[in-house]
């Protein structure tokens, strides 16, 4: 007895055409999960990088700021420049002080600001009185000697 394939050629394309439509509508939504896990990851990293240079003008502005609390706003523009660009490895950055004088009795008005190269600002304005006394820079040394030795131990045990 001889079989015969029964099987109609019109069934088989059909089979062949839905097994195309799948592979197509499945590439179309490998392409769609991709470009967004792509345009998510693009974000990230933009972010990431936003916040890397957000900390970086901040710790800039705090040293900034520090400096001219340390010398005193009125020895602060002898001593160094209130304006220009940090050295490496923050040379993207530049930088500018401004120092009000203020009334009689009154802080000075001081306001940093930072610049980073793609041209995006920050700013910290904040008010620092003028130094009193007759020496500029006291010695500050702690009454005893600092055991550290002695203070790990103890933390240790």
């Amino acid at each position: 007895m001889v079989m015969t394939n029964r099987h109609h050629p019109a069934r088989r394309s059909r089979r062949r055409g839905f097994a195309l439509v799948d592979v197509i509508v499945s590439g179309i939504l490998l392409a769609i999960g991709l470009t967004t896990i792509l345009t998510l990851a693009t974000r990230g990293l933009r972010l990431q990088q936003q916040g890397e240079q957000e900390i970086l003008a901040a710790a800039l502005l705090d040293e900034l700021l520090s400096s001219v609390l340390t010398e005193g706003p009125v020895d602060f523009p002898k001593l160094h420049d209130t304006f220009g660009r940090f050295e490496a490895p923050f040379e993207e950055f530049e930088f500018e002080i401004e120092i009000e004088d203020p009334a009689v009795g009154d802080p000075y008005a001081v306001t940093a600001t930072v610049t980073h190269d793609n041209g995006t600002s920050y700013s910290v304005a904040t008010l620092i009185a003028m130094k009193l006394g007759e020496e500029p820079d006291p010695i500050r040394e702690p009454d005893e000697p600092i055991d550290r030795e002695g203070r790990y131990e103890e933390d240790l045990g």
